[in-house]
């Protein structure tokens, strides 16, 4: 037994003593080819995971196998190995020319070098110094020939993208596909940290393999995977103060009080106030309305790795924000939970045993998200709670108390549906009363319950790839989208005017569901024969759309305090319940699709796609549709003409593309037409009534696709190593047959049926560069792109080639559609300025010797007769501006230097205009921008701003007075960062420590006086300004770290 247990021990020990031996401890340094260390540079052993990085110095320390070959690497550089050994002096050589090599495109991957189609990726480096809320926020100022605009600063809304201009009168909404599922619905389930890239396909060669649905450009998102080595575990935290940039001038109490008694002077009318000036400065409604110092926090936890036999990534992220406008009064908040899990399996790999079936892969995405959220309207003329703000005397106060609130309620004791609001307080709400029409107290309007909205959205993706013989593969691919989404609401007794109250209670409550679901099945050959490689994708698709809605709502609730349908007493019969419900249209999509492209020795390359659609939403006639496509590319530089260019002039390619793309993104079934009710009639000799229906309207059954053809042209650059690039694209887009109601007599039906009758079109110019370089060891990063656009609309398609859109209560219509402008572009009368005296009144004669203006009067304003036929009318109105910038551009610098961090991102847009429509002149009593005192008060006083009337709707007629240059500059994001040396870290287990402060919206360069010049919300033009709920100013503390 002794011995035995004897020669255990010597066994033990004679193995341990090996495998001591077997280790080694390796060390040196990682420079780059100026001899400047590499901080954060990857050093791990070959084939394990075992492995460490560089510190502030470039050095490392690692223990490794004795004789094992290390793997040094870092983004930016060549990878590099070496044997194992002692004080190493590792040199990586700067390899611009591989830098982001690899774009996604549609159904694959292609080296950047033979890409022949316009394409902008925006990476996740990218995204870190922007650190967007939202994922279609992700690319402003990004990209060139990508618009992204706001649509306001509430928590969790969603941003406007159109690439490449507004491509139809229709939804110009682009394609979002993620992990190659195209995403019906909210974007906002994506947590932008879990973005590893963002391709944009922008001309009609890279989109057209989506077919019907890339007329608008495609948006490709790809989220992260796991990398190989040890497990990363990463947590990153941040906490927000979020405070408007900016408040609009307005009038004070006195200066308010001054105006008015002008006001009504000058309409004929005696005056109101008998001292102005003791009103002081009286309230600033946008003081009490604004949320100061709204807190915004994020948390992301991910966890990643990889194998030979999985590769994993899993993360977690939750994000909360409250809004700087009714974020207090729980009105306009936003939190939104993220789950996301992408798992790749390696079923076998026998590739070193043969050609054939010798490798099979699976891949399983999952992601949740679950979203609650408040809102109040962002861009209103009807009562908006800013728009209030604005609206509201400075001489009213908020809330009142003692005497003051007994007089409000002997003011109203007579109504019957008077019921008061009071605050946390227990203040009365001041109520404005009917001189203001739809506008109320906002602080009253705020303490009204709001809409709890909810979503819940579950994204899979099954993938199974199969290696069927050398350089061809089988993939198929199984994806759903299933999202429920609806809103709880109840409403309490309230009165705030004759037109805004509730005399009596009620509990409302819908629920949503939408399901998607998507089968593809691609083959693709990769290969490449001495210098000729060739890529072949072909491949099926079929898609479902489907849904369901239902709703209640009940009257009378029992108690407030559980505000729900159960505790609510009312009858249906009493007209006091009732519901609604049903499934939504399903749609459905059938496609094949082939791809080619081939190139030779990267000098010469040719791509050529065609997509066949079919739709459930077209007529039998149009069901099914080809989209064909090519480009070609010629990398001139790879000519053996060039080969004794200069050693700074490395690339220059040319590209050419042309294609069809669709657009099928209108409601279900519109080329048919549903029965309307109500049309009884009667019938035989009893004359007895019997229920009749009919026709709604004719049916189209030719009704297809808007189509998009395209042409590019474009021009990459590379010089210095490739670390200074530039790319200019021009580009030509016509849609033709957009979908709209059809020209024809109304007798034919209660309604017009659709048809494809609209033409629009857009051309432009895009520039993007970028130059990356050093100083000692210090980096520098920077990119910037500019686009320039021109839109025109051909053929509107109805009878007069014009339509009228948005309009500003009483002023008249402010936007129009019409042949041969821009869409939309703003419309009103032309001023000259304003008239001095009656001589300049008598002066202004048309070609008969009549006054133009007849019924004016000094310091009226000077209207332009801009179709000579001598008065003013509304034939006189033109164009006097457009929301849609001429120019967009954005500018990033990123720096590091031993340790620090810099980054900042500057974007804006010039050449468009922004309508100012928050003054409602037809409510009198409403506030004044501080502008107005500027009016014309006598001969010689002001040549811009008409004399001041109360109500005055003569010389505040839809005119340019309204229109403001909206061109901006912004510093969207600034952030400075230090991730302290690993040398310190590594002793507590840590791999990365990174702290940070950052500013959103810091600076804004603009003329435009309100709240924000970027406004895409105000209806059906970008720029309309109804007092839009601003983008805030946010500082953000945090930190990164990572085990």
């Amino acid at each position: 037994m002794k011995r035995e247990r004897f020669l255990i021990m010597l066994l033990a020990l004679v193995v341990s003593i090996t495998a001591f031996a077997q280790k080694a401890n390796y060390s040196g340094v990682v420079v780059d080819g100026h001899g400047d260390p590499i901080i954060g540079a990857s050093v791990v052993q070959k084939g394990t995971t075992t492995g460490t990085v560089t510190d502030l110095d470039g050095n490392f320390k690692v223990s490794a196998d004795a004789g094992s070959t290390l793997v040094i690497s870092y983004i930016g550089y060549k990878t590099k190995e070496v044997k194992g050994g002692s004080n190493l002096h590792v040199s990586l050589v700067d390899n611009a020319e591989n830098l982001n090599e690899v774009v996604v495109i549609g159904y694959g991957t292609q080296k950047k070098s033979v890409v022949t189609a316009a394409i902008a990726k925006v990476s996740a480096e990218d995204l870190a110094g922007t650190a967007p809320v939202r994922m279609d926020n992700a690319l402003k100022g990004l990209a060139a020939g990508v618009q992204v605009t706001s649509s306001s600063g509430q928590p969790g809304a969603a941003a406007r993208i159109r690439i490449r201009g507004t491509g139809t009168i229709n939804t110009s909404d682009p394609v979002y596909v993620v992990d190659g599922l195209p995403i019906e619905g909210g974007l906002d389930y994506i947590n932008p940290n879990d973005i590893q890239s963002i391709e944009v396909l922008k001309d009609a060669a890279s989109c057209a393999i989506y077919g019907t649905r890339g007329a608008n450009g495609v948006v490709l998102v790809t989220t992260k995977k796991g990398k190989m080595g040890k497990v990363s575990v990463n947590y990153n935290f941040s906490y927000g103060w979020q405070n408007p940039w900016k408040k609009r001038d307005v009038l004070n109490a006195s200066q308010y009080a001054v105006m008015m008694n002008e006001g009504l002077v000058n309409s004929g009318m005696a005056p109101k106030y008998a001292d102005p000036y003791s009103y002081g400065n009286g309230t600033n409604w946008q003081d009490e309305v604004f949320n100061s110092n709204a807190p915004v926090s994020n948390h992301d936890l991910s966890i990643s790795g990889a194998s030979e036999k999985v590769n994993y990534y899993l993360s977690l992220g939750f994000y909360s924000q409250d809004g700087i406008v009714g974020g207090n009064y729980d009105r306009s908040n936003y939190e939104r939970l993220t789950l996301r899990s992408n798992t790749k399996y390696n079923i076998f790999d026998v590739s070193k045993d043969r050609n054939w079936l010798n490798r099979m892969d699976v891949t399983v995405n999952l992601s949740y998200a679950r979203i609650k959220s408040t809102g109040i309207d962002v861009n209103s003329q009807y009562g908006s709670v800013l728009g209030s703000a604005l609206a509201m005397s400075p001489i009213l106060t908020p809330t009142l108390t003692a005497e003051e609130a007994e007089a409000q309620n002997q003011k109203y004791s007579g109504n019957s549906a008077y019921v008061p609001l009071y605050d946390s307080n227990g203040n009365m709400y001041t109520i404005a009363g009917a001189d203001y029409n739809e506008m109320t107290n906002p602080l009253a309007s705020l303490s009204l319950p709001g809409s709890h909205g909810w979503s819940h959205k579950f994204v899979t993706d099954f993938i199974g790839e199969l290696q069927i013989w050398d350089g061809l593969k089988y993939r198929i691919s199984y994806s759903t989208d299933l999202s429920f989404w609806g809103s709880e609401s109840h409403q309490i007794k309230y009165y705030m005017t004759d037109a805004n109250k509730s005399t009596r209670t009620s509990a409302t409550s819908e629920s949503d569901r939408g399901t998607v679901w998507q089968l593809e099945n691609t083959l693709t050959y990769d290969k490449t024969f001495g210098n000729h490689t060739i890529n072949v994708v072909l491949g099926q698709s079929a898609f479902r759309n489907t849904g369901w809605t239902l709703g209640a709502q009940v009257y009378n609730l029992s108690d407030l305090t559980k505000p729900y349908m159960s505790n609510a007493t009312g009858l249906a019969e009493n007209g006091d319940r009732n519901g609604w419900g049903g499934p939504n249209n399903p749609s459905k999509r059938a496609s094949l699709f082939a791809r080619v492209s081939y190139n030779y020795a990267e000098r010469y390359m040719l791509q050529a796609t065609v997509r066949r659609d079919g739709s459930s939403k077209f007529g039998p006639n149009n069901k099914y549709a080809t989209f064909p496509s090519f480009s070609l590319g010629w990398n001139v530089t790879n000519e053996k003409f060039m080969a004794n260019r200069p050693a700074w002039f490395n690339t220059l390619k040319a590209r050419g593309s042309w294609g069809k793309n669709g657009n099928d993104n209108i409601g279900d079934f519109g080329y048919t037409v549903l029965t309307s009710s109500g049309n009884n009639y009667i019938f035989g000799s009893t004359e007895g009534i019997v229920t009749g229906v009919k026709a709604s309207g004719l049916a189209n059954a030719d009704l297809k696709w808007e189509e998009s053809i395209q042409t590019d042209l474009g021009l990459d650059f590379g010089f210095l190593d490739n670390a200074l690039t530039f790319t200019v694209d021009w580009y030509k887009k016509k849609t033709s047959g957009m979908l709209m109601t059809m020209n024809i007599p109304s007798y034919v039906g209660e309604a017009k049926p659709t048809g494809n009758v609209g033409e629009m079109e857009n051309s432009g110019v895009e520039f993007e560069a970028g130059y990356r370089f050093h100083i000692a060891d210090a980096k520098f990063n920077m990119k910037g792109n500019l686009s320039y656009l021109h839109n025109k609309l051909i053929q509107y398609g109805n009878d007069t080639g014009w339509a009228n859109l948005d309009y500003i209560q009483t002023a008249g219509t402010i936007t129009r559609a019409q042949n041969g402008e821009p869409f939309p572009f703003f419309y009103g009368l032309k001023t000259d300025g304003i008239f001095q005296n009656q001589a300049e009144i008598d002066a202004y004669v048309n070609a008969d010797g009549k006054k133009i203006q007849p019924d004016a009067k000094p310091g009226y304003v000077r209207f332009v007769d801009s179709n000579g036929d001598g008065s003013i009318t509304d034939d006189d109105r033109v164009k006097i501006g457009k929301g849609t910038p001429d120019w967009s551009f954005g500018f990033n610098f990123n720096a590091a230097w031993r340790g620090f961090d810099f980054s900042m991102m500057w974007q804006g847009t010039i050449g468009n205009d922004i309508c100012d429509a928050t003054r409602r002149i037809d409510v009198k009593t409403v506030n004044l921008p501080s502008w107005m005192l500027g009016r014309w008060t006598g001969e010689g006083t002001s040549n811009k701003y008409p004399i001041f009337i109360l109500g005055d709707n003569v010389n505040w007629k839809s005119s340019d007075l309204y229109i403001h240059d909206g061109s901006y500059l912004r510093l969207k994001n600034i952030q400075l960062g230090y991730t302290v040396p690993s040398s310190l870290t590594q002793k507590f287990m840590v791999e990365k420590l990174r702290f940070f402060v950052s500013a959103e919206n810091l600076l804004t360069f603009t003329k435009y006086w309100g709240y924000d010049p970027e406004i895409s919300s105000g209806g059906t033009s970008l720029g309309v300004d109804y007092g839009v709920y601003p983008q805030s100013r946010v500082w953000t503390v945090g930190f990164n770290i990572g085990f």
